[in-house]
């Protein structure tokens, strides 16, 4: 590798994680302005843990996103296996067009087709009652879905049919294949489904601002509305305990893969 790829590529992480460098350093920071070190404190950190408003906002994305994340990989499991295991069938290509669509869409688009559904729905049939909490919940599994059955039918597909037909060849019924051989085929698939689907519903803002409603505020919503009003150590407090829970889960995961070896 010569000189010159170096510094291309330290030029590069660089751009990535320079900023999350400078963020992490100046949660420190005892003063409030973001651009001038006035020493170093938990100021900021002991704010963050006693503002009420951020950790009603945390609770609530943490059990909208496992609500979401829990419905988008039961349905796109069920639409992945249909995908990868019954091969042509009438109405599959309107079938997969549905399923790719909020992948495609801009979240404006998605948010504000939600939010008429919702009102729609509202005024027919009396439900929902308002926006929030769970209105948001199914907005993030509706477009998540398309994520956990592209993720699943990969699965599907790369592992093939033979274990399964050995399975009946060996006397074992259709239920007891599916039970014993393609859920465990498809166990990483629905793990990562889940896992990406939370992390999709914990990063939304676009969506959720269009389908909650008061007293249903996210933490990315939360965030949002602190950051127009000027950056503060506060969030940059979030932000480097956020990073620290990520890289804490990747690290173990590490630790866990080494181990399989």
């Amino acid at each position: 590798m010569t000189r010159l790829m170096l510094l291309w590529l330290a030029a590069g992480y660089a751009f990535l994680y320079a900023p999350i460098a400078y963020l992490l350093v100046f949660s420190f920071n005892a003063d409030r302005m973001v651009t001038a070190w006035g020493g170093a404190s938990l100021r900021w950190y002991q704010a963050l843990f006693t503002d009420a408003t951020l950790i009603d906002a945390t609770l609530l994305s943490l059990r909208v996103a496992a609500g979401s994340a829990t419905i988008a990989t039961l349905v796109g499991t069920a639409a992945g296996y249909a995908l990868a295991r019954f091969g042509r069938f009438r109405g599959r290509d309107a079938f997969e067009a549905a399923l790719a669509a909020p992948l495609v869409l801009p979240e404006v688009i998605t948010g504000l087709s939600l939010l008429l559904l919702f009102v729609m729905l509202e005024q027919a049939i009396g439900w929902p009652q308002g926006r929030g909490a769970g209105t948001v919940t199914l907005a993030h599994a509706s477009v998540s879905v398309a994520y956990v059955t592209m993720v699943v039918r990969a699965r599907l597909v790369d592992a093939g049919t033979v274990l399964e037909q050995a399975a009946m060849d060996l006397y074992a019924s259709p239920a007891h294949a599916f039970a014993l051989i393609t859920v465990p085929l498809m166990a990483p698939a629905l793990l990562s489904g889940w896992l990406l689907a939370f992390t999709l519903s914990m990063d939304d803002v676009v969506v959720a601002s269009f389908t909650s409603g008061p007293g249903a505020s996210t933490l990315p919503m939360v965030v949002f509305s602190m950051t127009r009003l000027g950056v503060t150590p506060e969030i940059y407090a979030l932000a480097s305990v956020i990073v620290a829970v990520v890289a804490g889960g990747l690290a173990i995961l590490s630790l866990l893969r080494l181990r399989g070896r």
